[in-house]
């Protein structure tokens, strides 16, 4: 009786009384704002008993609230450091969504095709190096164009951001010079260039400007119809940016991840023929252990149906959805998600 007694009360710990409507805020990343306010709308109509809001702050404003415990899960494009997990007890885990990437986008009047990149010369565009647009290099990289006397003029963002963090990943790994002067982060100290304000400044910037390049989001640079060049990929080949190139990294840097990794990956300058080279994941940022368990377990269940029925939506909305080979390994870390020391979701069969 006594244990009859027990089970019942656990499993009325983890459930919702009927009528009961559970609430889970989250903020962060504005990247993938887009497709959380889709995936909250389709899942708040379709479960009525869970109320879910997601407030696009920014990266940086996601993972200090997720570690204030001001809100329920974060978003955010660049993984918190060593640092930000030990100063939450390592409360927190990362769980992949979706994929994007950031592309180069340049203003050359009376250049009509797509611009090719080496990796160092973006490298060396961005330390200041190379400053004309029909320098030799850039030159021998566009064969059978004519390149215009144009000076090169740097657009950078002016605020925090995780599109920032995966461009100067990708150049800490592909040039040792930047590594040395400049390295990674959401901001670094820009050897050259303007500061524009979000991927709008940035864009506006550019667009205004004749010989300007900068990096937006590709998504972003989809929506507006903006110039963005091919760039070399660690296998030797020009590869033009899309959904399909962008999925196609985080397949080639699977082989360097594991089932067990935390999932705090850099994908740029992955392997992998068709891989575009400047790709990352974006991230919820979810506790292991919470202290309700009723909410912990409808917050896992919203993920997993994001991670399966809600990544038919990426696509259509400007993202790539994560490789299906990665699904089970995400899976494994969900179930680790506990309150009370006990696991709320045994996974989709047991829902």
């Amino acid at each position: 009786m006594n244990i009859l007694r027990l089970t019942a009360l656990t499993a009325l710990a983890v459930t919702p009384l009927p009528g009961q409507q559970v609430q889970l805020n989250g903020a962060g990343a504005t990247f993938p704002n887009i497709i959380y306010q889709n995936w909250i709308i389709t899942y708040n109509q379709k479960f009525d008993n869970v109320e879910l809001n997601y407030q696009s702050i920014g990266s940086g404003g996601g993972i200090r609230q997720f570690s204030d415990k001001t809100v329920d899960f974060g978003g955010s494009d660049a993984p918190m450091t060593d640092s930000a997990i030990v100063a939450i007890q390592g409360n927190v885990l990362h769980i992949p969504t979706v994929l994007g990437a950031v592309v180069p986008t340049y203003n050359l009047p009376g250049f009509t095709g797509t611009f090719r990149f080496t990796p160092a010369i973006l490298a060396d565009i961005f330390l200041g190096k190379l400053t004309k647009w029909n320098d030799p290099r850039l030159a021998a990289a566009n064969p059978g164009v004519t390149l215009p006397n144009t000076d090169i003029l740097v657009v950078h963002r002016s605020d925090g951001s995780g599109t920032t963090y995966v461009w100067v990943d990708y150049l800490t790994k592909v040039s040792p010079e930047w590594a040395q002067k400049v390295g990674r982060g959401t901001s670094v100290n820009w050897p050259v260039g303007l500061g524009g304000r979000g991927n709008e400044g940035v864009a506006a910037t550019v667009r205004q400007t004749p010989g300007a390049i900068g990096y937006v989001e590709l998504g972003y640079a989809l929506i507006n119809k903006m110039a963005v060049g091919q760039v070399q990929n660690r296998a030797g080949n020009f590869i033009t940016p899309t959904l399909e190139s962008v999925t196609a990294a985080a397949e080639g840097a699977m082989a360097d991840m594991g089932p067990t990794t935390d999932f705090r990956v850099s994908i740029t300058n992955p392997g992998g023929a068709q891989a575009f080279p400047i790709a990352s994941f974006t991230w919820l940022l979810v506790r292991k252990e919470y202290p309700d368990a009723v909410q912990a377990r409808e917050l896992v269940k919203f993920i997993w149906w994001s991670l399966t029925e809600g990544q038919a939506q990426a696509p259509r909305l400007g993202y790539a959805p994560l490789p299906k080979a990665m699904l089970p390994w995400v899976e494994a870390r969900l179930k680790t998600v506990s309150a009370g020391g006990r696991a709320v979701w045994r996974g989709p069969a047991a829902q």
